[in-house]
């Protein structure tokens, strides 16, 4: 049955790859994850958990992480494809959800497969701080691809032993709160596990489990329907431990997040690491989706019709009001007509068709056209040469963001107003205005509302995956609010255009009459994504009531 793949999916094999600049990813499993004679060593063990950084979550970066971390939450649209995620429809055999769900279950597989085999091969010259090191990376992963499949399809089987679900004829789906209890206890050991300095750049350290546990009981906190504010508490507690012990800072300024390069900054807790080699499954392989030309590009650029929606562009100070915004994110982010990157290359052409190149300057729409797009700028690093010669189509050698210092002042904030609609705690107040701060825009005045945080999440993290999941926390206690942001966002299609060209000082922005699916519809009986057809069909107990799962202490 095709669904015991998903759920066996740690006997997945992968392959060696050369040329990775990243080190600890330079000595993966020669053959698969299952070889006994292979967990011999310290560097071995360590080595056998490095695909937990890329391989494994291949499918779902690609692609689905933003149709439904921003196409479906609202911040960003797109005009011709995936067009079910757009309108808040996405069904039983979008590829998005396909892509989603195969890929968290492999991510659980290839998590379990490790535990076992590190508990059951690794020998005596395997020391007792590896061994558990490595666990806790495990643990790390499996409670991260865990809090995805939780979120997107509510009650979703809990499991630790992929082999002992060979013989087990039904697989019983468990409770929400079960399931973001075991999301809790493997970070919670990964916390316990993990060196505050991590062994290597771009592995993780206990904070940024901390980080997790952070995020995971802000979410935890509206469970159920009500606010549960031990778990307020805890994520307060963790988000101001990282924010202040760990080390990590705010970069100065927030482009640099995203020019390349960039990876593994003072800033980063946790990213997926990808690496330019000839092996398409540990290269970046999302900039060639999202990058809107190949005149930026190596003979991909495939993004064209991907663009901010109305409705992000509305959020940015100013910018509908005034025709100008001082947020300086919304450049890092999307492209209006004449921003100018000095970091990316661009083919451009003259009447006569001749090919010259120049620093990119976003081109304006013409003067009498009806729709244009502010395409994708974040995580699009430009040609081959931009990047010193370490790109080709489809090869990118950028990491993605899975979580940022910065998120970590907005929880606190969060934690602080709970369930409550505003707030006059000054430090809550005080971490929003850092995030402004570096952003380039007034600080607030107080006293800070939901919506304030919630606004500066979708500006802070637009086409980071993230949006999606701010809206399924908020529905956990909130059903109502988080279908009525969804409902009153504008995501049909616009022009923007500029008062003069290449420098312009100000932008008018006009929605396009003609075009008619403006808006998504969500409602409690499309929220959550369903189970794809490929499973549910070999599956029926997915149906099934979900029961409590059993904890062994």
């Amino acid at each position: 049955m095709k669904n015991r793949f998903l759920y066996i999916g740690g006997l997945m094999a992968l392959s060696v790859f050369s040329g990775c600049e990243k080190e600890f990813l330079e000595r993966p499993p020669q053959d698969t994850l299952v070889d006994a004679n292979f967990f011999k060593t310290n560097e071995q063990v360590l080595a056998a958990t490095a695909p937990l950084y890329s391989v494994v979550w291949k499918d779902y970066v690609d692609k689905a992480s933003w149709a439904l971390g921003d196409l479906r939450a609202g911040t960003t649209y797109r005009a011709w494809g995936y067009r079910d995620d757009v309108l808040f429809n996405t069904t039983e055999v979008s590829t998005s959800n396909s892509e989603a769900y195969r890929t968290f279950w492999i991510v659980v597989g290839q998590a379990n497969t490790l535990i076992q085999n590190i508990n059951r091969y690794a020998g005596p010259q395997v020391t007792e701080d590896i061994k558990k090191h490595a666990l806790a990376e495990a643990r790390f992963m499996r409670a991260t691809a865990y809090s995805y499949l939780v979120m997107n399809y509510g009650p979703i089987p809990i499991i630790e032993n992929n082999l002992e679900k060979l013989s087990d004829p039904q697989v019983k789906r468990n409770t929400v709160e079960s399931v973001w209890e075991f999301i809790t206890r493997d970070y919670l050991y990964a916390a316990e596990n993990l060196p505050a300095n991590a062994v290597a750049p771009g592995r993780i350290s206990k904070w940024s489990a901390e980080g997790m546990l952070a995020r995971t009981y802000l979410t935890r906190a509206g469970v159920g329907g009500s606010i549960n504010q031990e778990y307020l508490n805890k994520a307060k507690e963790y988000a101001e431990r990282v924010i202040t012990m760990s080390g990590h800072t705010l970069l100065p300024d927030y482009a640099d997040l995203f020019r390349y390069p960039y990876d593994n900054n003072v800033e980063s807790l946790f990213e997926q690491q990808w690496v330019f080699t000839t092996n398409y499954g540990y290269a970046n392989t999302m900039v060639s989706q999202i990058t809107y030309s190949n005149d930026i590009a190596n003979g991909d650029g495939w993004g064209g019709d991907l663009s901010a929606s109305w409705w992000q562009l509305s959020l940015y100070d100013g910018l509908f009001e005034d025709g100008f915004t001082n947020d300086e994110r919304l450049k890092a982010t999307y492209m209006l007509p004449g921003f100018h990157y000095p970091e990316i290359t661009q083919t451009v052409r003259d009447a006569n068709g001749k090919e010259s190149e120049q620093e990119l300057i976003f081109p304006a729409p013409a003067a009498d056209a009806e729709n244009s797009f502010a395409n994708i700028k974040k995580y699009v690093v430009g040609k081959a040469k931009d990047l010193d010669g370490q790109a080709m189509s489809q090869r990118y050698p950028n990491d993605t963001y899975m979580l940022r210092l910065a998120e970590m002042y907005l929880i606190y904030a969060d934690a602080v107003l709970g369930g409550s609609e505003s707030t006059n705690d000054a430090k809550a107040l005080e971490y929003v205005n850092v995030i402004r701060q570096r952003a380039g825009v007034p600080p607030l005045e107080g006293p800070l509302t939901w919506r304030d945080v919630f606004e500066e999440r979708m500006k802070e993290f637009a086409m980071e995956g993230l949006a999606w999941y701010d809206l399924v926390r908020i529905h956990y206690f909130a059903p109502q609010r988080a279908y009525d942001i969804i409902n009153s966002q504008d995501r049909g299609m616009f022009v923007v255009k500029p008062n003069r060209m290449p420098n312009p000082t100000s932008w008018t922005f006009a929605k396009t009459e003609w075009f008619e699916e403006r808006t998504a519809t969500a409602n409690s009986g499309n929220f959550l994504l369903p189970i794809p057809a490929a499973e549910s069909s070999q599956a029926p107990w997915l149906r099934d009531e979900p029961v409590p799962y059993e904890f062994g202490e």
